[in-house]
């Protein structure tokens, strides 16, 4: 189920520089030499005096960026990973898909001056649909990790975060160590298809591996009894934390790429270039703490993490 969020154009003129880089001057008539050289000289005095900030300008209007339906940035989330993205229940009752995630992807569709469309699915699908170039982005809090690389390419890291080993308190004392971990009578849960289910993999390879689609099936599997300790991204697991405090997080996993990016359909480089250009541009004017900050706020507070119905509804 496609769920479309309306972007705000951003009004930002780039008319000078795509009529510079777009089009192509016309044949000279030939000159007498003293008119050739004076007005020489006059271009380099012109082009001397140009703003040099020129060419830092944002890339706007969506003119030089192919997507997969013109005027429109498609972006894959899957809205179980909050502060991510998730929904936030409002006083109404009705869900909005929200997270630093979302809040990012509309700053990037903003900058490029196009309109945002949002597909939710689940974790695979996203890492599937934008290998099979479906859709333009993947924003599910991605790790750029080199497997990943064939099927897709990754802009530069835009939140800093890490992987943690979650249980519940009553095995805290017990459950709080790799080699506890690691054996076959314990269970443990990963998101399919994620950095996570590798972690799993590489530091519990004895134990019993479950392999889950939704975060929130990890969580309520380790709440109820079902699994011992589970695998979770640390922002994730202390979002979590919050509505569950008997949640224990209980070591900080090992993992060379701390941080997540955005995946980029592969081979669109012109696209690549824009998204780490906004997020640069969301970096540098604070916009990301901002968005990071009321992501945290709303997934305290009510919230649904997984598909909606066909009516756009929380599922029961």
């Amino acid at each position: 189920m496609k769920k479309k969020l309306l972007a705000v154009l951003m009004a930002v003129s780039m008319t000078a520089a795509l009529a510079a880089c777009g089009s192509d001057a016309p044949e000279e008539t030939a000159e007498p030499a003293a008119e050739t050289e004076e007005a020489a000289g006059e271009e380099t005095a012109e082009s001397e005096e140009a703003p040099a900030e020129e060419a830092k300008e944002p890339v706007a209007e969506g003119a030089e960026v192919n997507t997969v339906t013109e005027g429109v940035l498609t972006v894959a989330t899957s809205p179980d990973f909050a502060p991510y993205e998730f929904y936030a229940i409002g006083e109404d009752g009705n869900p909005t898909l929200a997270g630093f995630d979302m809040a990012l992807a509309q700053y990037v569709a903003d900058y490029m001056g196009l309109e945002l469309e949002v597909v939710p699915m689940d974790f695979d699908g996203v890492l599937s649909e934008l290998q099979m170039k479906n859709v333009d982005l993947g924003m599910a809090g991605l790790s750029p990790d080199p497997a990943r690389m064939d099927a897709m390419d990754f802009s530069d890291i835009y939140y800093e975060g890490g992987q943690s080993l979650v249980t519940v308190k009553a095995n805290a004392d017990t459950l709080n160590s790799f080699e506890a971990c690691n054996k076959a009578e314990v269970s443990v849960g990963a998101q399919i298809g994620s950095i996570q289910m590798d972690l799993a993999n590489e530091f519990s390879a004895d134990a019993d591996i479950v392999a889950l689609p939704k975060v929130t099936d990890i969580i309520s599997e380790l709440l109820g009894g079902k699994l011992d300790a589970a695998y979770i991204e640390t922002a994730v697991a202390e979002s979590y934390q919050k509505n569950y405090p008997d949640l224990e997080i209980v070591l900080d996993v090992p993992y060379d790429v701390a941080g997540s990016s955005i995946g980029v359909s592969k081979g669109n480089e012109a696209l690549l270039a824009a998204v780490n250009e906004a997020i640069a541009a969301a970096v540098a004017d604070g916009s990301m703490d901002t968005f990071v900050a009321e992501a945290n706020e709303l997934a305290a507070g009510e919230k649904y993490e997984g598909l909606l119905d066909e009516e756009g509804q929380v599922q029961e």
